[in-house]
């Protein structure tokens, strides 16, 4: 398995930065959060593109993901936010990243509904992601936080310019062990997030390892299904601006999953 950071981690540090940081700790790639808030969101120019692409590339780190915001199950009209997901799809291809990630944003609109909103709007984007070369990846998130809520979107679209991102920390939540998270969404995982938190009540963010998550059980269920792709730390310091710096983290982090990468083996 490769591994790789999300820039949540990192509020609006510079590109050149981050890949330093990647390449420094030993990771392969990196999550780009799309916000403009970030050095890199849907408003670059094709010149500012190029220019993220050089930086990356020289390096040899991969742009792994594009982590846009829209909703695919929210309330109201399609369109707009078929747009999002147009333009972090364009961007992703631009940059050369294989996903595009988005939430579910369910709110309390009944489940059945949600997910009929949310598969009608994937399953418009998906043929257009195959033909940019990008696959859109719905996150275990919110108001389908569990594997199986993922899932029944997703069996819906039945194309494979959709998938999933498996947030570790929201199939817990859900009550779902990784045992039973991964048949859910094998046939659709496009990588998964991994972190740590103090418990259900307390999600501040801790240095992996530290917590409750079960990081040790989730590589190993991935392992024994001879699973071979990304594990991305999405470290949530923008939400949580008083936990340690993201840098200093880092080398401990890899260290972690390679101890649970090796045990797993």
């Amino acid at each position: 398995m490769k591994l790789a950071f999300s820039t949540l981690g990192v509020p609006a540090l510079p590109i050149e930065q981050v890949v330093r940081l990647a390449t420094e700790n030993g990771f392969h790639g990196v999550e780009l959060r799309a916000n403009d808030e970030e050095p890199v969101h849907p408003g670059l120019s094709a010149g500012e593109r190029a220019d993220v692409v050089e930086q990356f590339g020289k390096a040899g780190v991969e742009i792994l993901t594009v982590a846009a915001y829209a909703k695919v199950a929210a309330p109201g009209d399609d369109q707009p936010v078929l747009d999002e997901i147009g333009a972090a799809m364009t961007l992703a291809a631009d940059l050369g990243a294989s996903y595009v990630r988005v939430f579910p944003g369910g709110g309390d609109t009944e489940s059945q509904e949600a997910d009929a909103v949310a598969a009608r709007r994937l399953a418009a984007v998906a043929p257009v992601a195959a033909d940019l070369g990008v696959r859109v990846l719905l996150e275990t998130h919110d108001s389908h936080r569990g594997g199986a809520d993922v899932a029944r979107i997703l069996g819906l679209v039945g194309h494979q310019g959709v998938g999933t991102i498996w947030d570790v920390m929201h199939t817990w939540l859900a009550g779902e062990q990784p045992s039973t998270t991964y048949p859910a969404l094998a046939p659709y995982l496009g990588y998964v997030q991994v972190k740590d938190i103090a418990s259900a009540a307390d999600t501040t963010p801790l240095a992996l390892g530290a917590g409750v998550l079960p990081l040790a059980e989730t590589v190993e269920v991935l392992s024994r299904a001879d699973w071979d792709g990304w594990l991305c730390w999405e470290y949530e310091k923008r939400w949580y601006p008083q936990v340690p710096e993201l840098a200093g983290l880092l080398g401990p982090a890899r260290e972690h999953l390679s101890r649970l990468l090796a045990d797993s083996a």
